[in-house]
């Protein structure tokens, strides 16, 4: 079964919130990262915990979500071995796997409503990797980047 680590700023709280919830109807094991509040706080912090949770083994994929998304998107993919995707729609989250191999799922709290969020994440983890021609892309991504 796969791990999923959670995590999110204050403007993201409530989706997060929402979407743990979605992941528990759908019996997936995850953990949170926090936040735990709607106090405002900085998002780097949870992007940096959820990404190093992947990065270690404690978790297999990761759900950021702040106000839009880019932010969290913007921090989590300045670690090495994370390939963070901000996808507020379906197809953005299925292709992100496809041919990206998407370990991360950005999403943005002021952008997307409780149900179309359970709609693209039940598409991200749904969605595995076709391989092939996208492999070598992404191994170009590795070495032109060191990341």
């Amino acid at each position: 079964m796969i791990k999923i680590a959670l995590g999110s700023d204050h403007a993201g709280y409530l989706l997060k919130e929402k979407v743990k919830k979605f992941l528990i109807e759908l019996e997936l094991e995850f953990k949170d990262y926090g936040t735990f509040k709607l106090d405002s706080c900085d998002y780097p912090e949870y992007a940096y915990k959820v990404g190093q949770a992947i990065v270690s083994g404690e978790a297999d994929m990761g759900i950021l979500v702040c106000g839009t998304g880019i932010g969290m998107s913007i921090t989590v993919n300045k670690i090495k071995g994370i390939r963070g995707a901000l996808a507020n729609d379906i197809e953005t989250a299925q292709l992100s796997r496809l041919h990206n191999n998407a370990n991360v799922l950005c999403l943005g709290g002021r952008i997307l409503k409780e149900e179309e969020a359970k709609e693209v994440v039940k598409t991200w983890i749904n969605t595995s990797f076709e391989g092939g021609r996208h492999q070598k892309r992404l191994n170009l991504i590795t070495q032109l980047t060191g990341l």
